[in-house]
């Protein structure tokens, strides 16, 4: 083989080890990278946990730490590592709060004892609205069938805020924030299933206009009664479009 042919491969190869190199380097970089910043609220300290942004206790945004009342925070990533397929399920993360299902669709939620279907000491919010029936000042929780993949964060606070909030505020409040339409372009389907439940939801987003933003969603569930004393169970399927 001539020398010139011999320089050529030699250069080819020094040219591919570079290359090598140059892609590894950037490799790494971009791990490292990754790594500095903070994947899930496990990975954040204590002082970064009580900097997380909240608005019920003041009606204005402030932290965690600086709000005078008792909050709890039900974040985005606690409702998915849950693996909750409904808002009132999501609501049993907050200690501060009982939880009881009542029949296949229906749920009892309150705060400080007291718990019964027709409980109404309890302000419910989502994006600050007022989700209460008149029938009785309660909320039928079977209707507030929001997307759990829109929810950004859900803050509950422990204690009587009417002098804030208002009438039914007795007992605490439930203030139930979901992501804005911008950031929810484009479309979305999930789907669940087991042996007391199946479920899915589907989700499209868009822009109206130069500023404003849509998001529109059904959502299909067929969820089971519990069974009776001689083991009989049916099901009762609903649908819910928003």
């Amino acid at each position: 083989m001539s020398p010139g042919r011999l320089r050529s491969i030699a250069g080819k190869r020094e040219l591919v080890i570079i290359a090598a190199a140059v892609l590894l380097a950037a490799s790494l970089a971009a791990s490292a990278a990754v790594e500095s910043i903070p994947g899930s609220l496990a990975d954040l300290s204590l002082e970064e946990l009580s900097n997380i942004k909240i608005t019920s206790v003041s009606k204005r945004a402030e932290r965690l730490s600086d709000a005078p009342a008792s909050v709890f925070v039900i974040t985005a990533d606690d409702i998915r590592r849950a693996g909750v397929t409904s808002l009132p399920e999501a609501l049993r993360l907050a200690p501060n709060l009982q939880v009881a299902q009542v029949s296949a669709s229906g749920y009892a939620i309150s705060a400080r004892g007291f718990n019964n279907s027709a409980a109404n000491k309890l302000l419910v919010l989502i994006d600050g609205r007022s989700v209460y029936t008149p029938l009785f000042s309660g909320v039928f929780w079977d209707a507030q069938d929001v997307m759990l993949e829109d929810i950004e964060r859900i803050e509950v606070i422990s204690g009587p805020a009417g002098t804030l909030w208002g009438t039914n505020a007795v007992n605490g409040v439930i203030n139930i924030t979901t992501r804005p339409a911008k950031a929810t372009q484009g479309g979305l389907a999930s789907a669940g299933g087991g042996n007391r439940e199946v479920d899915t939801a589907l989700r499209y987003g868009g822009a109206a206009g130069a500023d404003g933003n849509y998001r529109v969603y059904a959502k299909y569930f067929d969820r089971y009664h519990t069974a009776t004393a001689n083991g009989e169970a049916k099901a009762m399927p609903g649908i819910r479009l928003k």
